[in-house]
């Protein structure tokens, strides 16, 4: 399938829509409790349940009418179904919560193996969309890491230290408002590397 241009507001809903949709189904069910089975489950773990199906759905419409999706989405989707599916069939909490500290780990450490070998894996991933020079991104990549690390702290500190409902608000708006300000910080550098039309059409 060719790629195809998919529109910034049908993008955004289809990566932020399930994340959100997420924490307002947290609010409305997080203290009711569900028998399945002669189970009971708490309200995080029935939104747990919802949350897979919509990240897969909200993951398969982007790549109907884009074409693609990133290893980055593809990871986060992998990871989304082992550690939702372990949360709820263990009827545990702790390995959803867990997920982001893997997801940005591994992260890390594909960035950290790429500037080892004087590689940018993050250019493969951003490059058609932010075109930086090689300086450039080598910078960022390792920016990134170091971002991705202190993300994977901060979530094992929160959801070990604090409550579900302050997780959960953590997830949803911390996480998001984090990575909008890290890229915000970087305008000096994409301003200082970054290639413009007529160079990438000289290249």
């Amino acid at each position: 399938m060719s790629d195809k241009q998919i529109k910034p507001g049908m993008k955004a809903l289809l990566e932020y829509g399930p994340i959100f949709a997420f924490f307002i189904g947290y609010m409305i069910l997080r203290n009711q409790t569900f028998q399945v089975g002669g189970q009971e489950y708490n309200g995080f773990i029935a939104v747990t349940a919802m949350f897979i199906p919509l990240l897969a759905l909200a993951t398969f419409v982007q790549w109907r009418l884009s074409g693609k999706i990133s290893k980055m989405q593809i990871v986060t989707l992998v990871l989304v179904l082992v550690f939702g599916s372990m949360s709820v069939w263990f009827n545990d909490e702790r390995f959803f919560k867990m997920k982001p500290t893997i997801v940005y780990l591994i992260f890390a450490g594909l960035l950290g193996f790429g500037l080892i070998r004087g590689e940018s894996y993050l250019e493969a991933v951003m490059g058609d969309n932010l075109p930086l020079k090689r300086e450039g991104w080598m910078i960022l990549t390792r920016r990134m890491l170091v971002f991705f690390l202190g993300l994977a702290v901060f979530n094992e500190v929160v959801w070990r230290s604090f409550s579900t409902g302050t997780w959960v608000t953590f997830k949803t708006f911390g996480l998001t408002i984090a990575t909008f300000a890290f890229f915000m910080a970087q305008i000096k550098l994409f301003g200082e590397y970054g290639i413009d039309e007529d160079e990438t059409d000289a290249g």
